[in-house]
């Protein structure tokens, strides 16, 4: 068998953990979650041994079990002190995104996986899209030429009922609005293509239509690269009647670049002077149609993990790559909540900080 593998927090993404530890030959020795019922129902879709250990609590998990690489997929306000717990006791971590909800917290989990030489991967699995990896290709080979500007449109909807079944969602205490819960991961590719680092950033954010929560349904944002770039983001939880799309645009001196889709997973646009590649065959050939949102990234993202902890090197997405973009989010949300551009780095910053912001 494979690395020993456990998770903790057997909600609504967590299939999408077990179907990739099981294809990556992981040994699933635990499931962890407060509601026993959600353990028995990852148990009894994947078929997984009788034999498979149950917690309710993940001290007690972590401090029973040889383990080799846990899964966070609780409520995002957690996912700091299991993260730090977890380092503690020598696990290696793919943690759900938000890597954290504040800053402080982020940088302990990145201090303190170096000194212990832990592996944490940030799960922004879009970044393992086919899509976006001829993209990103295409940026490191300078292909755009200069980058002039970017932009991340996430144009979905989420209903009350959503909110409902989980009434952590859209708390600041425990997630956040659309742009922490919903747009991150775009938000994050952004970022990342355009080239990581930013000097300020201007946001809005408003609470349209979701009364019933206490963070934003929408977000707008302009953003200066240090490169001399700009970003935008749109993103938003109030579109009529379901999901529109979640896009992303690059522009360069020297080409255009638009990924679409439900989840950033096709490429719509890909125009570049050199010429190197037929249009109409990259549009076909990275081209994929997941079933959801969550796309098929995950797979991939824990073979690179699995890989990273088997040779000792960093995994593709870092515990650095979920802080950059859990700084943006926040940059954006102190820049509304304040009403002035934010500089960045913000060396401290919660989703608690902006409590009662649409009381």
């Amino acid at each position: 068998m494979g690395l020993k593998y456990a998770i903790i927090g057997c909600g609504r993404i967590s299939p999408n953990h077990v179907a990739a530890a099981l294809e990556n030959d992981l040994d699933i020795v635990a499931l962890c979650d407060i509601e026993e019922k959600n353990i028995e129902d990852k148990i009894l879709k994947f078929e997984l041994p009788k034999t498979t250990k149950r917690y309710r609590d993940y001290k007690e998990m972590i401090q029973n079990e040889k383990l080799d690489l846990v899964a966070i997929c609780t409520e995002s306000g957690t996912h700091g002190n299991i993260a730090l717990d977890c380092i503690e006791a020598g696990i290696n971590l793919i943690i759900e995104k938000p890597i954290a909800l504040s800053l402080e917290e982020a940088d302990q989990i990145i201090i303190k996986s170096y000194e212990k030489n832990i592996k944490v991967s940030a799960c922004h699995q879009n970044r393992f899209n086919k899509s976006i990896l001829k993209i990103r290709d295409a940026v490191e080979k300078n292909r755009f030429g200069k980058l002039l500007h970017g932009t991340a449109h996430i144009r979905w909807n989420r209903g009350r009922e959503y909110y409902e079944r989980a009434p952590w969602r859209g708390t600041w205490e425990q997630d956040g609005g659309a742009l922490m819960n919903q747009c991150i991961h775009n938000i994050d590719l952004l970022r990342w293509m355009m080239g990581d680092d930013i000097t300020e950033v201007i946001g809005m954010t408003d609470n349209l239509t979701h009364g019933f929560i206490d963070a934003e349904d929408l977000g707008m944002a302009l953003i200066k690269f240090a490169n001399g770039s700009y970003g935008i983001v749109e993103g938003t939880t109030n579109i009529y009647p379901e999901n529109l799309e979640e896009t992303l645009y690059i522009f360069g001196e020297k080409g255009t670049v638009k990924a679409g889709g439900k989840s950033v997973n096709l490429i719509e646009e890909w125009r570049f002077a050199d010429l190197l590649d037929n249009p109409e065959e990259v549009k076909r050939e990275y081209h994929e149609n997941p079933p959801n949102v969550y796309g098929f990234g995950h797979k991939p993202l824990y073979a690179d993990m699995i890989d990273a902890i088997k040779n000792d090197r960093e995994p593709y997405v870092t515990a650095v790559d979920g802080r950059n973009a859990l700084e943006l989010v926040l940059a954006i949300y102190k820049s509304a909540a304040e009403g002035k551009s934010v500089k960045l780095p913000l060396d401290k910053c919660s989703t608690l900080d902006f409590k009662g912001r649409f009381d």
